[in-house]
């Protein structure tokens, strides 16, 4: 039997640093009021200059280098995104430009924060199948080019970042061991950039409306999130025939702490078991579950024969999740 490995990881998160005082023309002490609602001290935020494919190929560049694999290794490349750098072509064909990948083909996924998740759980298929060898998966997105900066339930929230991750077949049985993947869209409305395509498309009208911004209904969301993480880990571990408790560590998409207090309460979870790291990154929507990742492997947190869950969820409605023995 195949199994997906992996065989590098790689991060990259922009220079500009933006502390929550960023936003004190929003509201009064706004360290504390951010910070106190969401666990959110600072996130990184793109220059005018930069867009979602720098991100993600400074993270692969990491990868390759860090797993010493040579681009044209590469059979596949996916990069998980919705903030792509323009509506077509895939910016996952400007990355493959990028780092020489001439073997690989490429393209996106969009699962909104769920897409790294997704787009994992497409490479592990793609090499159980025995057609591929290596793919690269990079979760990247610059939500600071589609946020409404006078919005100040959504605006505080975001960072900018890229997580990648390069999957390597093996006959061992470790690595990928189970995952999961779910819609519903009947949940669309809730998350949404609403004139961004073909049915609103941007015009004079809908950017003076604000329409061409990111917009969140948050309380549903958490209610929909703190509904849908503890589904995950039972599908995942029970799937997998392990106990939750037998979870060495679980790498969440970070999006706030409070939904992170409340999942750690309702199944018994020890928090520390959550990695995080979105008090200084923010949500940095499809690269949180990467950039977590790379940086609890790069620091030694995660170790040889970890049991690791990985879980995204986000607009759609998308939820996944992706049990990991290192």
């Amino acid at each position: 039997m195949i199994y997906s490995e992996v065989l590098a990881t790689g991060g990259a998160v922009p220079a500009r640093v933006v502390t929550n005082d960023f936003f004190g023309y929003l509201v009064e002490d706004a360290d504390n009021w951010i910070f106190s609602r969401t666990g959110i001290r600072e996130r990184r935020f793109v220059d005018e200059s930069e867009a979602t494919s720098d991100l993600a190929t400074s993270a692969a560049r990491d990868a390759l280098t860090r797993g010493a694999i040579e681009p044209a290794e590469l059979d596949c490349i996916i990069v998980g995104t919705s903030t792509a750098d323009m509506i077509l072509p895939s910016t996952a064909c400007m990355v493959q430009k990028n780092i020489g990948a001439v073997n690989a083909f490429a393209f996106d996924m969009n699962a909104v924060c769920s897409s790294f998740v997704y787009a994992v759980e497409t490479a592990d298929n793609f090499i159980r199948s025995g057609k591929y060898k290596k793919v690269l998966v990079i979760g990247a997105d610059t939500y600071s080019k589609i946020l409404d900066f006078q919005d100040q339930t959504t605006c505080p929230l975001f960072g900018d970042g890229a997580g990648a991750v390069i999957l390597g077949a093996t006959a061992e049985k470790k690595g990928i061991l189970q995952s999961i993947v779910r819609s519903d869209g009947k949940g669309w409305e809730l998350i949404q950039v609403p004139s961004s395509g073909s049915r609103k498309p941007v015009t004079a009208e809908t950017i003076a409306l604000r329409e061409n911004t990111f917009k969140m209904a948050g309380k549903s969301v958490f209610v929909f999130a703190t509904d849908v993480i503890p589904r995950i880990i039972e599908e995942v571990t029970a799937g997998a025939g392990v106990r939750p408790e037998e979870l060495d560590y679980i790498i969440p998409h970070q999006a706030n702490v409070r939904i992170i207090d409340f999942i750690s309460k309702k199944t018994g979870i020890a928090k520390e078991k959550f990695l995080m790291n979105l008090d200084r990154y923010g949500n940095t929507a499809a690269a949180s579950v990467g950039l977590a990742l790379d940086e609890n492997l790069r620091n030694g947190v995660i170790k040889a024969g970890d049991l690791v869950l990985m879980m995204g969820f986000g607009g759609g409605l998308s939820w996944g999740g992706i049990l990991i023995r290192f």
